[in-house]
């Protein structure tokens, strides 16, 4: 299978989509991160998408901020699933980022995450889930992960005042 494809508006981008590459990392899928511009580069954005499809790219985690057109225009050209992630922007902190991406037009579907670090790791978690409905080993390798997390909480530290 091929990768999954990550991709961002900017190199400045990384910083936040770097989570969505190690969430997949450590649960063993492989994948690929590239800058793409909807604005700048959009011959490149329609070029990659039509080679995504060729490749067999499963699924696609677009990180982007401000505008954040990229994970749009990246599902008007794509059957594949897009994850977009809204990555914080200096002036609002990426709610302009989560409400351009959210607003879809009825017809094109990008599935939104949170804002920033979380939202690209959960992005990381959920192409995981994606590969997983055809990859036995990445759906253990997620409930692994599940089971562990479980267990942080269950095992955490017992809540008490301190003595007076």
């Amino acid at each position: 299978m091929a990768p999954v494809l990550i991709l961002m508006g900017s190199q400045s981008d990384w910083p936040v989509m770097q989570h969505a590459a190690q969430m997949l990392k450590d649960l063993g899928v492989e994948w690929r991160a590239e800058v793409v511009s909807a604005h700048r580069t959009p011959d490149l954005l329609k070029s990659s998408m039509a080679q995504a499809e060729q490749d067999g790219v499963p699924v696609v985690i677009a990180g982007a901020g401000g505008a954040a057109h990229l994970p749009g225009m990246l599902a008007a050209y794509t059957a594949i699933p897009v994850l977009g992630v809204p990555v914080p922007s200096k002036q609002l902190k990426g709610l302009d980022s989560l409400l351009s991406i959210v607003q879809m037009p009825k017809g094109v579907a990008v599935g939104t995450l949170a804002i920033g670090q979380a939202g690209a790791a959960n992005a990381g978690l959920l192409a995981a889930q994606i590969v997983g409905t055809h990859d036995a080993k990445i759906r253990d390798n997620v409930n692994a992960f599940r089971k562990a997390q479980k267990e942080k909480v269950m095992n955490g530290p017992k809540l008490e005042l301190p003595d007076a």
